[in-house]
Order: structure tokens, then sequence, then C-alpha cells
């Protein structure tokens, strides 16, 4: 065989061997199958010596190629180190589980990729839990701060007094976390629940025992906020007020009946429901009969809150049917006409508003006690019965009162016109305008005829309204029979006869009465 021949053995024998050592590179750095068939065809290109290429070049690329691959291995190997590092970390302030992943071999692109991906993940994770524990941390120091607590457990010592960075951050963790925090705020909310019925306890029994400004100034500084010492400060103001209401036990007790017949009258409480709560009227003042009336106003508010709507809604009808009322009295009374400021028109425009309203607020009250007794399947009663019939019964009373009223006006004026038709009609115009009718002796000692004196007597004159002189229906003889008219004289000397003297009586007391209801044309009164 030539040497030329023996050498090309050699030749196709090393490039086999440095193929075969390329896809092992290839393989242990993760070069997937599509690029490893790029790569090979790259290396047939430089085999078939196509342009300029010798073999000696084609050595030199390959041992460039290697070197790269090398150096990206090494590249890949360090990446990997440092994700296991960042993961085994973060893993144990999580409580989770290392990434598994094959430290020997060289990770892929890929694989790099998911890694990366997942310390990420873990980074955020951490984040997250950080905040929320911090932000736990920092309503379990306040909630001890005001329960006055100390951390008594590994687990509290932990939270509260160890570095934050510590603390392991795993679900059972914060959900312990949480767990603490809930049991810290449902203790204050019962200290402050406790606290503040103290309060209420102590602002009751002040108003009871009418403690002084002064004193109760003494406690102000505990009136508010719900800590240790303010409760037990609490406690004792209690211990003492109720002390002094062992020594002042009659004060006490009419102190409380005071409030019950404030919420007898609130909840519209008929005579009998009052008079069923006997300990009301005891006098022989103990500790029993303390216990009985404050089992009482507790019954009472709580009844009072239950129905406070409807109550509230039946305490607007009752002050919006008194004032009609009032209204409705004065349209019925005669001086109104003396209004100069125009009281009349807005007394009037009122009245009419709550005649609309009225029967609006019945008809909402209506719906809302139906709907309440249908809930409670009992009846809501005011006064003894239930409203609606109240409310009826009340327009029942208005309506029989303006009849009643009726007719004694009509009585009245019945009398009067009787008696004008008797005696003559009494002068209407007031007091100051009577000057029409002239009555001064002098005056009257002029005229010169008894017929006319005879007229002034039994007639009166109406006012302007009217404008009509009424005689009287009477017929009356002339002072004298027998006498001329004409010769007659008033001397004002001359004794009248009784009859003209009672008739005059009469008439007299009929200017001076009070105008009647029809003392103005066209008003009905």
């Amino acid at each position: 065989m030539r040497r030329s021949e023996v050498l090309a053995e050699e030749s196709i024998v090393c490039l086999q061997k440095a193929l075969n050592h390329l896809r092992e590179i290839w393989e242990l750095i993760g070069i997937p199958e599509d690029q490893r068939l790029q790569r090979t065809e790259v290396v047939k290109k430089h085999i078939k010596e196509e342009g300029e290429t010798t073999i000696l070049q084609l050595e030199k690329d390959l041992r460039t190629q290697v070197e790269l691959m090398r150096k990206q291995k090494k590249e890949r190997k360090q990446e990997l180190k440092l994700l296991q590092e960042q993961d085994q970390e973060l893993c144990e302030i999580l409580c989770l589980p290392h990434y598994d992943v094959d430290s020997s071999s060289v990770p892929s692109l890929e694989e790099l990729s998911q890694f990366r991906q997942h310390v990420a993940t873990l980074r955020e994770t951490k984040a997250s839990r950080r905040e929320e524990f911090v932000n736990i941390k920092r309503q379990i120091i306040l909630c001890m701060e005001e329960l006055d607590h100390t951390p008594d457990t590994s687990f509290e010592r932990d939270v509260v007094c160890e570095d934050e960075d510590a603390f392991c951050l795993s679900l059972e963790n914060i959900a312990t976390l949480q767990k603490l925090l809930r049991q810290l705020e449902m203790r204050k909310s019962q200290n402050e629940a406790v606290c503040e019925g103290l309060r209420a306890q102590i602002r009751e029994l002040w108003d009871r025992l009418q403690i002084p400004a002064e004193e109760r100034e003494a406690v102000a500084t505990v009136m508010s906020g719900s800590k240790a010492k303010v409760r037990k400060a609490l406690q004792l103001e209690v211990d003492r007020l109720e002390e002094l209401k062992m020594q002042n036990m009659k004060k006490v007790i009419e102190a409380i009946r005071v409030e019950l017949a404030q919420y007898w009258d609130q909840c519209f409480y008929s005579q009998e429901q009052r008079q069923a709560f006997a300990p009301y009227y005891a006098e022989d003042y103990t500790e029993n009969l303390l216990q009985l009336h404050d089992a009482e106003i507790v019954r009472l508010r709580n009844y009072y809150e239950v129905h406070k709507e409807l109550f509230e809604g039946v305490q607007k009808w009752e002050e919006s049917w008194r004032l009609f009322l009032e209204f409705e009295r004065k349209a019925s009374d005669p001086s109104r006409f003396t209004n100069r400021g125009g009281n009349l028109l807005k007394e009037e425009k009122q009245r009419a508003k709550l005649q609309k309203i009225l029967p609006k607020l019945e008809e909402e009250l209506k719906a809302r006690i139906e709907m309440w007794e249908q809930e409670h399947s009992q009846a809501f009663v005011v006064n003894g019965q239930k409203f609606m019939e109240y409310v009826t019964e009340q327009w029942e009373m208005h309506r029989m009162e303006k009849e009643r009223a009726k007719q004694e006006r009509q009585l009245k004026n019945k009398k009067q016109t009787e008696t004008e038709m008797l005696y003559g009609s009494a002068p209407r115009t007031p007091s100051k305008r009577r000057g029409l009718v002239p009555n001064t002796p002098g005056k009257v000692r002029k005229l010169n005829t008894t017929t006319m004196s005879n007229a002034t007597a039994n007639s009166s004159i109406r006012p302007v309204f009217g404008g009509t002189i009424y005689r009287s229906p009477v017929s009356r003889l002339p002072p004298s029979g027998s006498k001329p008219v004409g010769t007659s004289t008033c001397s004002g000397k001359k004794t009248p006869r009784a009859g003209r003297h009672g008739a005059n009586k009469e008439n007299l007391e009929l200017n001076g009465s009070i105008l009647s209801a029809r003392t103005f044309k066209g008003f009905q009164i």
C-alpha cells in the first residue's frame, strides 16, 4: 500500500474520533438534536474541503468550537450552582423542598430557564409572606400593649422579640400568626365590651345617685380606652357607686321610677299596663324591690329598641294630630278675625297641609304595623288598643266634637234670632263706632217727637256689613194716647210707663252683649 493511502486512512480514523468526541461533548452540555444536526452539517462541509479549507484549518476550527463549548459548559455550571444556592436559602425561609436538578450534568438552556423561573417565584412568595408577617406582627404588638399582655409562649416570643429575618415564613407559621391575632383581637373586643358596659353602668348610677359634676370629672380619665388598668379603675368606680346605691335605696328606686314613666310614655302604655307593674307603687324600699325595678327597666329598654321605629312613627303622628286639633280649635274661635299680622293665613295653610300629611302617615304606619304583626304574630298596641283602631277613634271623637260645636252654635243662633224678633236686634258695630246713635242726654232732649224716641228705644242699627235697621215686632203705644203727637215735648222729667221702661232696659242689655256667631255677614264661626 502506498504511503498516501495509509495517511488517508489515518486521517479518516482521526476524523471519526473527532466526530465521536464532538457528539459526546454535545450530549454532555445538553445540545438538542436539531442543533447537533446543524453542527454535523458544518463539520461535513469542512471535511469535503470546499473552497480553500485545509485539514489544518478544519482542525483549528474544531478546536475553536471545542473551546467555546467548554466555556459554555463552565458558565452553565456556575449559574446552576448560583441558582441552587438561592433556592436553598429561599426554601429554608419558606420551609419548602429544594428544586430537583442533577448537579453532575451540564444543564441545558431550557433547564436553566425553568430553574430561574422557579427561583423568581420563590422570591415573590417570600416578599408576599414577609409583608403579611410584618403587618400581622404589628397588629399583634398593638393588641398585646392594649391588653398589657407579655409574650408567654416560644412562638409569641419568636414573633415579638426575635429578628424578623430569622422567622420562618412557612404557611403553617403564617396560619398560626393569623390565629394568634384573632385570639388577641377577640380578647380586646371582649375587654372593650366589658369596659363599655362598666362605663354605661357608671353613667346610670351617676344619674340615679345624682352625683355632682366634680365627682364625675375625677374619673373622666378612665372613661375611654380598654387597657387593663382602665378596666380595673372602672370596676373600682362601679363598686363604690354600688355601695353608695345601697345606702340611698329609696332615692335610686324613685329615679328608676321616673325613667320607667318616661318609657311608658314613649311606648304608649295604657293605664292598665302601667298598673300591671305592682312594684312601682310599693313603698318598702328593699334590695329585692330595686332588682325588680332594674329588671323592668331593662325589659322596657329592649322593648322600646325593638319597636323604636314604629314608636317614632306613632309619635310623629301624635304630634301632627295635636297640632291639627289646635288649628281646628283656632279655626272655630271668633277672635281669629282680629288678626293683623297674617297669622290667620299661615294657620290655614298649615291646617290644610296637616290634613294631607295625616292620612299619608296613617297609611305608612298601617303597612309597617301589619308587616311587624305578621313577623311577631302579635298585635301592635298603642294606649291599650290597636293603633289603627286608636286612630279611627281619634277621628271619630273629633267628628263628634265638631258636630256638638255645630249644634251649640245653631242653638245659640236660634236663641239670638228669637231674642231679636222679640226685642229688636242688638247693635252689631263695635263700641268705638256706636256714635251713630247719639245717647247724650242733652241731644236727646232736643228731639221734639216721641215717635223718634220710641223708634230708637225699640230698634237697633246694624253695622256696615248689614246696613238695615230692624224694627221691634212688638207694637208700642205713644206716651199719651189722647194727645196729638205734634204737641208732645221731651222734657226729661216725665216718668215713663212701666212697659216702656222694661223694653228699654232689655234693649240696653242687648246693646252691651257679646257678638254672636253671626256677627259678620258671610262668615260662619
